[in-house]
């Protein structure tokens, strides 16, 4: 049992970090200026492609449905999550540095949870979209109004806020007497919890089994909505019914099959296959790649998409 004056002292070693480490890419000069173009490229591709599909949807009114109502607050999500990890980290690079303020990993971590827990949400809410379109089209309109999309798009967010704020909360208030060292280019729940005191992370794991039951709540209900998504489109007698349904089904499932096998690797992965370089890698598939390539993965089959956006491009470009 831990007594009165070692808690006194790992509370003191908590309270005397102003800064945090992260993990640097590279070591080297060349490579951390490689570290930053890649970094760069993608981060403008992400900026690009979600910025054209949220003005994309913005601007044309056929677009005003509920199911691009809900890819514009995926987008925004995507921006919002690239966005809180990319740019610190490119940053660093061009410094040469590891730094981060105490703050500004509190709000690193804050914001990243917050993003991601509302994009689990929100891709449970589309899965429910594209099974009352598709199971329930005498319905639609009823079951998802404009009224009833709002609501469900602000509880994705207000839950992933209030979500967020829980575990930042409890992350930050665990006493940390393991150095500073966050052993990840961004800051992230399991790395501060490495910091804090023996047995004092308990706290916050009693948070994440609960939360790890929602989430797969939340994967329940998607699988179950798409077998009664496919064995509506299978009993379809047209063929061009049948693909386009499966085109509008085809980029979510895409979508949130990147975003759970590299998010669930990243945390249910074997520790005889973790290290450093591993845990890199897959923190910059989950966090980084997903943003950038979903825009792609939603304009490729969805041809409504890509005729409202080339329609967006060339009267841009005949203005100019």
């Amino acid at each position: 049992m831990t007594s009165p004056n070692a808690e006194r002292q790992a509370m003191s070693n908590s309270s005397s970090i102003t800064h945090f480490l992260l993990l640097s890419f590279a070591g080297t000069q060349q490579l951390q200026l490689l570290h930053f173009c890649l970094f760069l490229a993608t981060y403008l591709a992400a900026l690009l492609g979600n910025s054209l599909i949220i003005t994309t949807i913005a601007w044309h009114h056929h677009l005003h449905t509920p199911m691009y109502f809900f890819l514009l607050n995926l987008a925004l999500l995507d921006l919002g999550t690239i966005s809180t990890t990319v740019p610190k980290s490119m940053a660093n690079s061009l410094r040469h540095s590891r730094a981060i303020s105490y703050a500004g990993c509190v709000l690193q971590l804050f914001f990243l949870v917050f993003l991601i827990a509302a994009e689990i949400s929100l891709l449970t809410i589309m899965a429910y979209d594209r099974y009352v379109a598709i199971c329930r089209p005498l319905h639609y309109g009823t079951l998802l109004g404009s009224r009833a999309c709002a609501h469900m798009a602000a509880a994705a967010w207000a839950s992933g806020f209030l979500y967020a704020l829980l575990h930042t909360a409890n992350t930050f208030s665990l006493p940390l007497c393991q150095g500073n060292a966050v052993h990840q280019f961004f800051c992230e729940i399991p790395q501060i919890l490495k910091l804090s005191c023996s047995r004092a992370y308990l706290r916050e794991v009693w948070l994440i089994v609960p939360s790890a039951c929602l989430a797969f709540v939340c994967f329940v209900f998607i699988v179950v909505s798409y077998v009664h998504i496919f064995r509506a489109v299978l009993r379809m007698p047209s063929e061009q019914g049948r693909h386009k349904a499966f085109a509008t089904c085809l980029p979510h499932l895409a979508v949130l099959s990147l975003f759970s096998s590299t998010a669930l690797f990243a945390y249910l992965k074997p520790p005889s296959i973790s290290s450093p370089s591993m845990n890199l890698v897959v923190a910059v598939l989950y966090s980084v790649v997903p943003p950038a390539v979903n825009p792609l993965l939603y304009s490729l089959r969805n041809q409504e998409l890509k005729a409202a956006l080339s329609k967006l491009l060339t009267g841009c470009f005949q203005k100019q």
